[in-house]
């Protein structure tokens, strides 16, 4: 029987949706960057990770879903990516995060938002 360990390893890389992958890198940066924020605005960092973690959890089920339901996931990922724009620009403001490093957060999720755009309007 194969180590279950290695098996999960070996299928992390081999994720069949492209934002899903760039999704789940986003939020391992936002998430790491809002790790040490004051308490003060500790629920705002909190909302961040939370937010972070559904994108490429709803591309993910998305993808596994067909029709309606599938572009509901979608569609709910876009959502939460723009949410955690809103977010981090907070943060920023507040001189709560490093502004270079938000910025490239925010790059990186402006991309989920542009590939969960062409998943919902492949027409266009």
């Amino acid at each position: 029987m194969k180590d279950p360990e290695v098996t999960m390893n070996n299928a992390l890389p081999n994720s069949n949706l492209i934002a899903t992958r760039k999704a789940l890198e986003a939020a391992g940066e936002a998430i790491a960057l809002v790790r040490r924020v004051p308490a003060p605005l500790k629920s705002l960092a909190d909302q961040v990770i939370r937010s972070a973690s559904s994108v490429p959890a709803n591309l993910a089920e998305g993808h596994g879903r067909f029709g309606r339901d599938r572009i509901h996931h979608w569609r709910i990922a876009f959502a939460l990516a723009k949410e955690i724009d809103c977010h981090l620009r907070l943060l920023v403001s507040a001189g709560a995060i490093n502004r270079k490093r938000a910025a490239n957060v925010l790059g990186l999720f402006d991309e989920v938002r542009a590939m969960t755009w062409r998943l919902l309007h492949p027409s266009r």
